[in-house]
């Protein structure tokens, strides 16, 4: 399956699809050093976003969240792609600064469409991601 998106931040990763249904904040909701969510009750609490193509609605809350982004990056364990159903600012500096392939607005409903565990190729450069079942 390949479907088409809007570039955010180019670049082209490979990784595991973790999917999050709601919102993430990264100031206060993932750790920086671990790339672990620690956000209380958040659907992916627990689980690492390390070398992840994580999907998600959008960020949420304090802008220091890009730099967030940026020192997953530097500590080596950053996702490899975001996809986002509507990126907006925070999530979108954060990726552009750290270097993580970034696409969003996808043709479809990227819930049912993915699955955790699908090996996902993220082309920020042509705008499209693909996954193999």
């Amino acid at each position: 399956m390949k479907l088409k998106g809007r570039i955010i931040s180019r670049g082209v990763a490979t990784g595991e699809i973790l999917l999050c249904k709601e919102p993430i904040s990264f100031l206060g909701g993932v750790n920086p050093k671990t790339g672990l969510v620690i956000e209380k009750g958040s659907p992916i609490e627990g689980k690492s976003i390390a070398g992840k193509v994580l999907v998600f609605p959008r960020g949420k809350g304090s802008t220091v969240g890009s730099y967030v982004i940026f020192e997953l990056k530097r500590n080596g364990v950053a996702p490899a792609a975001i996809i986002n159903g509507e990126c907006e600012v925070i999530i979108a500096v954060g990726a552009i600064i750290a270097g993580i392939p970034a696409l969003d607005k996808l043709k479809g409903d990227m819930f049912k469409l993915f699955k955790d565990g699908q090996i996902a190729k993220v082309d920020a450069i042509n705008g499209f991601v693909e996954v193999k079942d």
